[in-house]
């Protein structure tokens, strides 16, 4: 089995915590920070070492060069001899994911000698696979995929092709040799070879599983990127740990429910959501959030009455398919802004879009997550670290269907109003 402690560095909050909780799932303690004073030696109790630190490196809409830069400083600060690396990347390639690996394999040459990284970005559960090398979302080529056109880094979503913008030496390993009898032997040759990378196809959590295997073959021990799909694989390898309940003081205050992305499934999801009994939505305009205070403290009044009677406050960042993407983040802040003066009254947080969602916690005084279950694939469940202690649960705005906000409230109604995630 492969070692027990872990890092892993994602290009943002959603993928960190759904990466993570594949090893919180399997009893290991695991926690998400973006706070570079948070200790990745302990865990939030404070008593015994944390084998998974998730790291949110926010590094999605940087250029190519300052996305290398900050993970080669994230490197140097987090990544003891002892834990085994996953370089989390966007099962869509959105950021910069060429940059970031292949700093990551520089640094891992001049510490080690060896930087040999098994590519797997998969994830069946949420419909992406990888076939002849090339990304797919829903059976179709990502270049069809509505997140490819309204945001890519790259002309191609072939992962040879991406990973080469950065000079870094590829192999394909095709879903027939994945498939295989000899995979272990076949990456083991692969890894001989030098620096690279193993760019693995999978069609189905089984082929993850089969990778994830073999990798315990090659030593010394690869390096491993993809996203959460590849992450669960790895965990299963790993013997379960016992893990016991998590309890905290029942809240009569509602949750916030915040939908910052433009993915179509989180507005579908929203739209049904806003439809049910005790769900309040207050969506918000660009316009009021960049410049007009009277309606952000209007917001939060409102937010505050909302929960105040144990209500959902669903809260739309009410943007039209024409917004300039470059507000995305601007519109974060100014929501986490105009909130934070009710932060202290809020029974739990649900938001979609890792951006959205890291804005919002970091200005709550929040600093990180202690991961405790999975509400459905790439929906993350937890604790939150820092000036509030609250269940939250974070989501990538392109997964999920139209029932997942509704049973994300459900299940944060559940947990704030009896005390416990079991």
């Amino acid at each position: 089995m492969m070692s027990n402690r872990w890092l892993i560095l994602a290009d943002d909050l959603t993928g960190a915590a759904d990466c993570a909780i594949a090893f919180g799932r399997r009893g290991l303690a695991a926690a998400v920070t973006w706070d570079v004073t948070t200790s990745g030696d302990v865990s939030p109790d404070d008593s015994r070492p944390l084998p998974v630190l998730a790291y949110d490196a926010d590094s999605r809409g940087l250029s190519a060069s300052d996305a290398a830069e900050r993970h080669r400083g994230l490197l140097e600060r987090w990544l003891e001899p002892d834990r085994v690396l996953f370089k989390k990347i966007d099962s869509t390639l959105r950021g910069q994911p060429a940059a970031e690996t292949a700093a990551t394999m520089a640094y891992l040459m001049e510490r080690t000698g060896a930087a040999f990284g098994i590519c797997a970005p998969a994830f069946p559960a949420t419909g992406r696979t990888t076939l002849a090398g090339h990304v797919h979302v829903a059976g179709r080529p990502l270049e069809d995929a509505e997140v490819w056109r309204r945001d890519h880094t790259y002309a191609s979503a072939n992962l040879g092709f991406v990973l080469g913008t950065a000079e870094i030496e590829t192999t394909l390993v095709p879903l027939s040799a994945i498939r295989s009898s000899d995979l272990a032997s076949r990456l083991a040759r692969i890894a001989e070879g030098g620096p690279g990378v193993a760019i693995c196809d999978a069609e189905t959590d089984g082929d993850l599983a089969r990778i994830a295997a073999a990798s315990l073959a090659v030593a010394p021990v690869p390096f491993f990127i993809g996203s959460a799909g590849l992450a669960h694989a790895l965990a299963d390898t790993l013997a379960p740990a016992p893990t016991g309940a998590v309890h905290i003081p029942p809240s009569r205050s509602g949750s916030l429910i915040v939908v910052g992305s433009l993915a179509a499934a989180s507005r579908a999801a929203m739209r049904r959501l806003a439809a049910q009994d005790h769900v309040v939505h207050l969506p918000v305009s660009p316009d009021t959030l960049l410049g007009d205070l009277a309606g952000r403290a209007d917001l939060a009044a409102r937010v505050a009455a909302v929960i105040a009677a144990g209500d959902d406050a669903l809260v739309e960042i009410a943007i039209g398919d024409a917004l300039d993407m470059s507000l995305g983040p601007r519109l974060a802040r100014a929501l986490a802004e105009a909130l934070d003066p009710i932060a202290t009254r809020i029974g739990a947080v649900a938001a979609t879009g890792g951006e959205t969602a890291a804005a919002l916690l970091a200005r709550f005084g929040i600093d990180g997550i202690r991961l405790v279950d999975e509400i459905e694939p790439g929906v993350s469940l937890g604790l939150t670290l820092g000036r509030l202690s609250i269940p939250v649960a974070t989501k990538a705005g392109a997964f999920g269907d139209a029932e997942s906000l509704i049973r994300i409230s459900e299940r944060l109604r559940a947990v704030r109003t009896q005390g416990s995630f079991s």
